[in-house]
């Protein structure tokens, strides 16, 4: 490979690559890898300091059983686990159905017309939700700024709330729901709980009446399995109903990952945030899945665009669908069912020992008086004693206590034993009441209307069929099981099994997010060592673990300095630079983070443009807060300046922040505070291995310089309360231990090398590439980093051929393309990671040889412009199996265009797909097929 792009070492490269001046002086200072086994057997007393309590806190977060069919085949499959986000769909359509179910069980259950395909968490969800109501306001609301939020909603809600609120200037009015004045013409919304966050189940659809009334848009956080019971809130007149799908299969994981929904009328599509999965057809007018509308649609608005979510959290969303679908609408209503009778059951018998219950109405949450202090705390002594976690007020001596699917008739005489050995007394038995229990609901608030109607929910409830049917989609998506993924920016590399072995232990999977501390040992040792690893490796002070995505990296760390000027008197500092070729989220995080955003330009090798950036920043001085770079940069170069752009910010001012997104180039060879950075996030579905999961879930904790410390998130379960970007204090805690057990087994030696190969891998395929598809830029000494693009736009004009027909064709050749269009469009931006084999990458080389030599087929004249196997590309089986067969080329070009193809032919399960179709005929939920084929 050397020889082959002309250096003589592999040091040669590095120097060549990598500006002399961000060199690391030293090798990193980690521990000393361990082999898998040793990882295991340390990793296992690691995890065993985590107590495993049976919780009863409830606030969002219950224990649920994971069908274990779901848990093998989806949560623990390479398959499913190491996909792309299907932005090419017809290499995606298994997860694509999986996620049209997850929208569909959402529309269901909430009453709603549509649904996105999930977002972070519950909290963050009711942000979004609050600033569509703010962005949608019409009549005498148009210039409305205060939003009124349930005091009566979760902490955590509230918390993130706040810290959405402040930049954008909306005022939030924090108070009971009876105390709401929908006659002030300043509201424009508010967010209702439901049930309440303390568990009561109120009927707010005569207050949604009056808001509706008023022109006040109404927000309700509802949880889900409540709904199997309850009147849902979009048939009471909501706009937006958020919430989480934990409950449905997700194990609690100390705080996540889950996936939240997110769902609104159909008046509201274009502003709904994140993805939504909808119908279309492909090229012989079959059904096909895609992602519909707005997708990504911050690449295009760029800082005018509605929110920085640029993922979801698929892997837990095809979790929770398939939930759906292996239960169907009985199984669900046994579910809820039961878990609303066991709460009643507990109520029974705590009456009978002198505890009153003060929530009339509630689905699985007890709200129970204990008389005094002095009760509360004998009754936390005796659940700790027997290893049970209630939820303890502060304000008023209350015990909650919340039910969930896990929970047995023997816990609730569990439950009761704890009042009756704190009050002294003897405990009923609640096993003559079990009979008698019931379960309804006063019409008021009872649901009525029936839910998942679709046939998918009512045919596939064996363990066999349920199999069966998520192998069917399995076998529709191309993953990293298949082949090299070579994403650019995105890097998708090896998500080794031993790494991903820890997320299913009871140890990790089974901690609730706000149990005590002293009960999650092994968490805070995971927490604290990746921490400290992560500093070394960034060269940073301190590190916040809460952001749960890349894009709320951006966000937080753009809020840390924001904070710290505050803090030092500078607040009125509102400008955010951002190169022309930064990352969509980059300018809507800004704008999210109360900033003005500048757009700086870059030069003809892709570098910043420095005279362009001086004059930007010297004409923004007194008002400059930051500027956002990528590095290397956006177009996989080292830029050479980068020193002199930092302290050209730092000279007037400003922090800079480093978007992370391409730390694979820099892991022991440069670092963020090297280059002269202040805030970089890290993305840990990237660098350091968490996968993809089809679309995520990801992390996005942010590194600091010390000065910067004392302003990362807060939240109410930690020190610094203020300032929560996420609902969980460590955002998805869970899947830390992937990037744990990365680091841990590989050591500074390895991690090192493994970004020499990166940059190895990525200058091999542009030599081989380089006499058929123009590398698009290069560093000064000619060679690039860790990605590189290539140039298709030269194709066009004589052929017609596009860089989207180049992604369909390499289906055919059973690749996923690289990245399309971006961060140039009509190119193609290719990252092999170091992961690949020399004979995946020269595969991949193959593939892209032979397409441009079909593209030459069509120069010479020997293919039509509209008829060849690039436009016509991907073919599926039907088609080349089909009778007829009137193309200008034969089957055999069609699908197997390499002999090596044959041997292990990837097949797409439909044809191209009509984007435009799926757009002005939008349809985000199960279709029925006779009635689709019909139409």
């Amino acid at each position: 490979m050397l020889k082959t792009i002309g250096s003589a070492s592999l040091d040669e490269l590095i120097e060549q690559a990598i500006p002399a001046s961000i060199r690391l002086e030293k090798p990193l200072r980690l521990p000393e890898p361990l082999s898998e086994y040793h990882f295991v057997k340390e990793f296992r007393k690691i995890a065993s300091r985590n107590r495993i309590f049976r919780n009863y806190i409830g606030m969002g977060y219950y224990e649920t059983v994971t069908p274990a069919v779901i848990q093998r085949n989806i949560l623990e499959n390479p398959g499913w686990y190491t996909a792309y986000t299907p932005y090419q769909a017809e290499i995606s359509q298994g997860r694509l159905e999986a996620l049209i179910n997850f929208q569909t069980m959402v529309i269901d259950l909430t009453g709603m017309e549509i649904a996105n395909a999930s977002l972070l968490d519950e909290a963050t969800a009711a942000a979004e939700a609050m600033t569509l109501i703010r962005d949608t306001r019409k009549g005498a609301r148009k210039k409305a700024n205060r939003f009124f939020v349930s005091s009566l909603c979760f902490p955590q809600t509230i918390d993130v709330l706040r810290t959405r609120a402040e930049p954008l200037d909306i005022e939030l009015i924090i108070d009971h729901p009876d105390n709401i004045d929908l006659t002030d013409g300043s509201l424009f919304g508010m967010l209702l709980q439901y049930p309440d966050g303390n568990g009561e189940i109120r009927d707010i659809a005569p207050l949604i009446a009056a808001a509706n009334e008023q022109e006040v848009g109404v927000v309700v956080a509802a949880d889900l399995m409540s709904l199997v019971l309850l009147r849902p809130p979009g048939e009471m007149g909501a706009d937006v109903v958020v919430g989480s799908t934990q409950r449905f299969g997700v194990p609690l994981g100390y705080g996540g990952p889950h996936a939240a929904y997110f769902a609104t009328r159909d008046a509201f599509k274009r502003q709904v945030p994140g993805r939504m999965i909808g119908v279309s057809v492909d090229s012989a007018g079959n059904p096909a899945f895609r992602m519909a509308l707005q997708t990504r649609e911050q690449h295009i608005r760029r800082e005018k665009a509605t929110s920085n979510i640029c993922t979801a959290q698929v892997l837990l969303a095809v979790m929770a669908g398939a939930y759906a679908v292996y239960h169907g609408p009985e199984g669900l209503r046994r579910v809820a069912s039961r878990i609303h009778a066991l709460a009643k059951l507990a109520e029974s018998g705590l009456d009978e020992l002198g505890f009153p219950q003060r929530n009339p109405l509630y689905f699985d949450t007890l709200r129970i008086d204990a008389g005094s202090k002095e009760m509360q705390q004998r009754i936390r002594e005796e659940a700790e004693k027997r290893e049970m976690n209630f939820r303890y007020f502060e304000d008023e001596p209350l015990v909650g206590i919340s039910f969930d699917q896990a929970k047995e008739p023997e816990d609730v005489d569990a439950v009761l034993a704890v009042f009756a050995a704190a009050a002294r007394k003897k405990a009923p038995s609640s096993a003559g009441k079990r009979e008698s229990i019931t379960v309804s609901y006063p019409g008021t608030v009872a649901r009525t209307s029936d839910f998942l109607t679709h046939p998918v929910f009512n045919t596939i409830h064996s363990e066999h069929e349920m199999l069966r049917y998520l192998k069917r989609l399995e076998n529709k998506d191309i993953s990293l099981a298949h082949s090299m993924i070579s994403l650019g920016s995105c890097t998708m590399k090896l998500n080794a099994t031993t790494e991903m072995l820890p997320v299913s232990w009871p140890e990790l999977a089974d901690i609730h997010p706000f149990a005590p501390d002293w009960q999650a040992e092994g968490y805070r040792r995971i927490i604290d060592d990746l921490s400290e690893w992560l500093c070394e490796i960034t060269g940073f002070h301190a590190l916040s673990m809460q952001p749960n995505s890349g894009a709320q990296g951006e966000y937080a760390g753009l809020l840390t300095i924001r904070n710290w000027q505050i803090a030092r008197g500078e607040g009125h500092r509102d400008v955010t630079i951002i190169p022309s070729s930064a990352h969509g989220t980059n300018p809507a995080s800004a704008v999210m983070a109360g900033m003005q955003v500048v757009i700086t330009k870059c030069d003809d090798m892709g570098n910043i443009d420095l005279a362009d950036l001086r004059e930007k920043v010297e004409a923004y001085s007194d008002r400059l807060s930051a500027l956002m770079v990528t590095y290397p940069s956006t177009h996989g170069v080292f830029e050479e300046d980068i020193r002199e752009i930092c302290a050209m910010i730092h000279e007037h001012g400003g922090q800079v922040y480093m978007d992370g997104a391409n730390m694979n180039a820099q892991v022991g060879l440069t670092s963020p505070a090297r280059i002269g950075a202040d805030v970089c996030h890290l993305n840990l579905h990237k660098t350091f291995c968490i996968p993809h999961g089809g679309g995520g879930p990801g992390m996005g904790p942010i590194g600091v310089c010390e000065h910067l410390e004392p302003h990362l998130p807060g939240h109410f379960r930690l020190p610094n309360k203020k300032g929560a970007v996420s609902a969980a204090p460590y955002g998805s805690p869970s899947i830390l231990a992937i990037s744990y057990a990365y680091i841990r087994m590989m050591g500074a030696e390895a991690l090192t090398q493994a970004t020499r190969l990166a940059i190895l891998n990525a200058n091999y395929i542009m030599e081989q590439l380089r006499e058929h598809y123009k590398p698009l830029y290069v560093g000064k000494k000619g060679r690039v980093g860790h990605e590189m693009i290539v140039e298709l736009r030269d194709f066009r004009q004589p052929t017609g051929v596009d860089a989207i027909d180049v992604a369909k064709r390499l289906m055919d050749f059973g690749y996923h393309a690289p990245t399309v269009s971006f961060p140039v469009p009509g190119t193609m931006m290719i990252e092999p990671t170091e992961s690949e084999t020399k004979a995946e990458l020269d595969r991949f080389c193959d593939a892209m040889i032979t397409i441009r030599q079909e593209i030459a087929a069509i120069e010479a004249g020997r293919w039509d412009k509209e008829v060849n196997p690039l436009k016509m590309a991907p073919h599926t089986a039907q088609l080349v199996t089909a009778e007829d067969w009137d193309l200008p080329y034969t089957r055999h070009e069609a699908v197997y265009p390499r002999d090596w193809v044959a041997e292990n032919k990837f097949w797409p399960s439909v044809g191209r797909i009509d984007e435009v179709y799926g757009d002005r005929n939008l349809m985000c939920s199960c279709p029925d097929p006779a009635s689709y084929a019909a139409e």
